[in-house]
């Protein structure tokens, strides 16, 4: 008789807590796609919960001990409290209990790994990366903190060697893995909510480059100051280092970026060659992304030939600069920018993209460390719109600290007060944005939090301010 299906490490039936996460709603595409037996319960349905109950796993809507299979291996995210009831359950019986990461790791077995990790564009440059090795026809294993544009989903088993994993530092879990290839973005103070400091922080990074491959190779952004102390730690180990940047020398040198539409053209030096790239989303940090993916790209083994079709082909990430439609002439975009650098990359982007029309932007702080710790820092990088409206703290995972509302960041952004707007009541920003939006503007949605399902509310209420007085259409 045939033994079922099973992952060394997880076993043949795995639970997930919270398994409607990104994260957590990738492993259980994989597991099911390896003939796993999957179950897991999350808060509420989704659209990551219906399309995995789709492909087959149980879910149940609700947290209770219950739900837990009798025999399986459970696997849990930072996110996931002690007090959570499945959990206890767990621990109680004696079942194996893993981290998100220690699972997705398992499944990496046997392939050759690419870890991307960065404070900034991991899930962009991961993107790019499994597309143009799409392309080339690799076809990669990947679980990515986003889903493409393309294919709707952020995890896939492919019959590929290679297995693209965006590695996450915020809890410093990304150390679970063992890279072949490693690219790092940038390194900027972020997470201190569970790193603590600065330097706890950077300390981190460090730990991930050690955990490259004997052999292996680093691939990072020189452009960023917070890389060059993990190069020389590479190079001291005898890794490879390849480095991607605007200067020289750089294995990959961005010479030119030009803006066109919603997209870019790109010359660049790739090894000792001129390249021009054709990209389908906007930003001088997306060129960048290209270049560190194209790098990582070759180090898998993309064939040079096939890199500029295959990253030409990567038309996004949702919640990355993601179009949401068009209504009286105003254009909607969402991003998931919530960290000081990305508000302002993305603003940049959104200016680029705009044209001679205005940029209005309805950000969302997440967490209430993060707007204590950067809300200065935040009202800069928002000053680069025309018209911004605050919204209050999405706290996520942190309880409520006193005094640390939306208003510190709308408080900080150097613009008029007639242009900055702290809107407190989530339900009223669709029609504030409306009636500050005119023809040929640009709105963006900003932030990591339920920021995200506005689009269609302000397309609506756009569609309703264009409609002429009177008209019930």
């Amino acid at each position: 008789m045939t033994a079922p299906p099973s992952v060394p490490g997880l076993g043949e039936r795995v639970h997930l807590i919270g398994i409607g996460g990104a994260g957590m709603s990738g492993i259980a595409r994989i597991l099911l796609a390896r003939g796993v037996a999957v179950s897991g319960s999350d808060a509420k349905d989704s659209r990551a919960v219906l399309a995995l109950r789709a492909l087959g796993a149980r879910v149940e809507v609700g947290h209770d001990g219950a739900h837990l299979p009798p025999e399986a291996t459970v696997v849990v995210s930072t996110a996931i409290r002690e007090t959570n009831p499945e959990l206890v359950a767990a621990r109680v019986r004696g079942l194996p209990v893993v981290h998100r990461a220690q699972a997705l790791a398992a499944l990496t077995g046997g392939r050759r790994v690419a870890a991307v990790a960065g404070t900034h564009g991991k899930t962009s440059t991961s993107s790019m990366l499994t597309v143009a090795l799409q392309h080339c026809g690799l076809d990669p294993s990947f679980a990515i903190g986003g889903d493409l544009t393309s294919t709707g989903a952020g995890a896939h088993h492919g019959a590929g060697d290679v297995f693209v994993v965006e590695a996450d530092e915020s809890d410093g879990s990304f150390t679970a893995f063992t890279p072949d290839v490693a690219v790092i973005t940038n390194v900027e103070p972020d997470h201190l909510d569970h790193h603590g400091t600065e330097a706890a922080y950077r300390a981190v990074f460090a730990q991930f480059v050690d955990r490259i491959r004997p052999g292996g190779t680093l691939i990072a952004c020189t452009d960023d100051p917070g890389v060059g102390p993990l190069v020389t730690r590479a190079r001291d180990r005898g890794l490879t280092v390849r480095g991607y940047g605007h200067a020289e020398p750089s294995d990959a040198v961005l010479l030119e970026f030009t803006p066109a539409g919603a997209g870019a053209r790109v010359r660049a030096r790739l090894g000792g060659d001129e390249v021009v790239l054709r990209l389908a989303v906007p930003g001088e940090h997306m060129a960048l992304n290209a270049l560190g993916a194209a790098l990582a790209a070759l180090e898998m083994g993309a064939h040079r030939d096939c890199l500029a079709e295959g990253l030409a082909a990567f038309d996004g990430v949702r919640r990355r600069f993601e179009y949401k439609g068009r209504a009286g002439g105003v254009a909607v975009y969402d991003d998931y920018a919530h960290h000081p650098t990305e508000v302002e990359a993305t603003l940049r982007a959104a200016r680029e993209v705009v044209g001679g029309g205005r940029v209005v932007v309805a950000f969302q702080p997440h967490l209430y460390t993060r707007t204590r710790t950067f809300a200065v820092a935040f009202g800069a990088a928002l000053s680069l719109a025309d018209e911004v409206v605050v919204l209050d703290v999405y706290g996520a995972r942190e309880d409520p600290e006193p005094g640390v509302t939306g208003a510190l960041v709308a408080g900080a952004v150097p613009l008029p007060p007639e242009q900055v707007h702290y809107v407190p009541r989530w339900a009223e920003v669709p029609a504030v944005l409306a009636g500050l939006a005119r023809p040929a503007d640009l709105v963006l949605t900003m932030g990591a939090g339920d920021v995200t399902v506005l689009g269609p509310e302000v397309l609506r209420e756009l569609d309703r301010a264009a409609r002429p007085e009177g008209s019930h259409l």
